[in-house]
């Protein structure tokens, strides 16, 4: 027979959300930074082939 568990407390659920939403943030800064340096040409992890200009 089910059993219902008990509540989990007001402070856990916001330590639990703040840290879902800094994994969030932190891949957002990652994936900002990765945009900026492809855009400049100074990446150093990802090498784009150049279309030829003739």
């Amino acid at each position: 027979m089910a059993v219902p568990k008990k509540r989990t407390s007001r402070s856990k659920k916001r330590i639990r959300q703040n840290i879902w939403k800094r994994k969030g943030y932190s891949s957002a800064l990652k994936a900002l930074s990765l945009a900026k340096s492809l855009s400049t040409g100074k990446s150093k992890f990802f090498f784009l082939q150049q279309a030829n200009k003739s």
